[in-house]
């Protein structure tokens, strides 16, 4: 009669190989996911600095500063809000120029949704809160926006924005 002692026979010296073999793939598989989270951690910047762009825009449009908002928007930027279509041109002239109230304030709020990098192309969806008064009316407004941005001399500006109004009070 032959006596085994127990862990200590050749499917286990299989399986302590086999399981060392694990560990190491284990190790090196660890090592490279690491490495590329790493990697994309310029990624979370360059969502920042998107994000950014877009909140500074809607700063410049909340201080009737139409200098600034050209800082944040290309030349042939394309808006599109509630079925009209718009240039920059249009923007200033709507948000800024005919915007003469004396009293006018504008507060923003951002709840972003979703904010892709590709290399030079951004593309976010967010949900846009404002308070707004104007001629001592007040006024919230809510939209879901899209907007598409490109960069430009290492700037991110807007290319494309698309509104839909969600809310108005």
């Amino acid at each position: 009669m032959r006596m085994i002692k127990p862990g200590f026979n050749n499917t286990n010296k299989v399986f302590i190989k086999s399981n060392n073999l694990k560990n190491i793939i284990g190790l090196i598989l660890t090592t490279l996911i690491t490495g590329l989270l790493q990697a994309q951690e310029p990624s979370t910047e360059n969502k920042y600095a998107v994000q950014r762009t877009i909140i500074n825009a809607f700063d410049a449009l909340s201080k009737k500063d139409s200098l600034m908002l050209k800082e944040y928007c290309a030349t042939d930027i394309m808006l599109f809000e509630n079925g009209a279509t718009w240039n920059l041109d249009t923007l200033i002239k709507k948000a800024i120029t005919l915007n003469t109230a004396p009293d006018f304030k504008r507060t923003n709020s951002f709840e972003f949704i979703n904010t892709t990098v590709n290399k030079n192309i951004a593309w976010v969806t967010y949900n846009l809160s404002s308070d707004v008064t104007r001629d001592t009316k007040q006024s919230a407004i809510k939209w879901l926006e899209t907007v598409v941005l490109i960069k430009e001399k290492n700037h991110w500006k807007i290319k494309v924005l698309h509104s839909t109004l969600i809310k108005r009070s």
